[in-house]
């Protein structure tokens, strides 16, 4: 996974304000906004706790819960530094537990999490409207939308919606299918999800391009789309969960490669930071609870300024050291440094420690310590 999406975060010089916060609406006791101005407040007082400033709460205050238009179960990330709001991310799932924290790193990794496994993909939703497949005035209706999973769920991807006459649908389908091939192409889909009346799917099926038809997958639908929500949601819901993207699927082949033959990889927290600090890291590779979440990390104010102990900090001489929670630390490391993620269930592949990194090169190489220095 790229992490692209923070760098505007990390070029802000910090403190931040981290709020993550269930905003659902849905399903909720009583009324929702005044139980979501509830948990606010207790989320308000936190960062008062923690020495944050007015600013940074205001700016909180501002955005929390505006996204009322969303259904279903959902959240919201927040981060603001200078009284400014910085990022704000639309969570699929609501927070395990509502959180805010007030420090020199952004508290990224959760927010991170939700992105994954983040395949994009194409879904199609054919369904046939009149009496009877006779019937002249019936219509073939075709919603498709582009989008990366699972934010779908939450921010709308690339949409398509149109209703064709029967009579034209056989002609139809094959201008259709030139333009979901376009739509997958600027996404670089993984797989196009294709649901809904059999018959005019197949049509459509046989009139894909072959680059998109070799991805379809058919599937029964189970029930229509939901408004606001992602198109076909519970259904890709089943079909991606566990899954890791492609893009990530080839970059744990490589990780496991190089370590076959003790090549450009490592594994185990104390490697891997040493690699970190040397801007060597290609890919970092993180179980889904590993070890190293709860341990402190010792940084600088650059991305590759952490160490697992303060002295190895200001040996290379760096002088305003402090301590981070590791996940804080790692993040910032991957964003400075251009390097991707890939939050592996242990089951797929047990790290040592929970953690390991694909390299950019074998020899570690010298005058890693000139970048540390501050």
């Amino acid at each position: 996974m790229r992490l692209t999406f923070l760098e505007p975060l990390y070029r802000q010089p910090g403190p931040f304000a981290s709020v993550y916060v269930d905003t659902s609406r849905d399903g909720a006791v009583g009324d929702p906004d005044a139980a979501l101005a509830l948990r606010w407040r207790r989320l308000r007082d936190l960062l008062v706790t923690e020495g944050a400033d007015d600013g940074a709460i205001t700016a909180v205050a501002g955005t929390v819960g505006c996204d009322a238009e969303i259904p279903g179960t959902h959240g919201q990330a927040l981060f603001t530094a200078h009284g400014t709001l910085v990022l704000q991310g639309e969570l699929p799932e609501p927070p395990g537990r509502d959180s805010a924290r007030f420090g020199a790193l952004p508290d990224t990794m959760p927010l991170i999490a939700q992105h994954a496994p983040e395949i994009p993909y194409l879904a199609v939703y054919v369904h046939y409207t009149g009496r009877h497949f006779l019937d002249a005035e019936g219509t073939v209706h075709v919603e498709s939308e582009a989008g990366r999973w699972p934010l779908t769920k939450v921010t709308p991807g690339e949409r398509l919606d149109e209703r064709i006459p029967i009579a034209d649908w056989p002609r139809a389908a094959a201008r259709l299918g030139r333009r979901l091939a376009e739509q997958a192409d600027r996404l670089d889909a993984e797989t196009l999800i294709l649901t809904g009346d059999t018959w005019a799917r197949g049509i459509l099926t046989r009139r894909l391009p072959p680059r998109l038809r070799d991805r379809v997958t058919a599937v029964d639908a189970g029930g229509a789309p939901r408004p606001g929500r992602g198109l076909l949601e519970h259904l890709l819901d089943r079909l991606f969960r566990g899954r890791l993207a492609a893009h990530d699927q080839a970059l744990v082949g490589a990780f496991l490669t190089q370590r076959a033959h003790g090549g450009a990889a490592t594994e185990g927290l104390p490697d891997t930071v040493s690699a970190l600090q040397r801007g060597q890291v290609r890919a970092l590779f993180l179980n889904e609870r590993h070890r190293s979440a709860s341990l402190p990390l010792w940084v600088g104010p650059d991305p590759v300024q952490l160490a697992l102990t303060e002295g190895e900090l200001r040996s290379y001489g760096v002088r305003a050291v402090r301590r981070e929670q590791a996940d804080a630390a790692l993040a910032r490391a991957l964003v400075g440094t251009g390097a991707e993620l890939v939050l592996v269930p242990a089951w797929f592949l047990q790290l040592r420690g929970g953690t390991g990194a694909l390299l950019r090169y074998a020899d570690a190489g010298r005058g890693h310590r000139d970048r540390l220095r501050a």
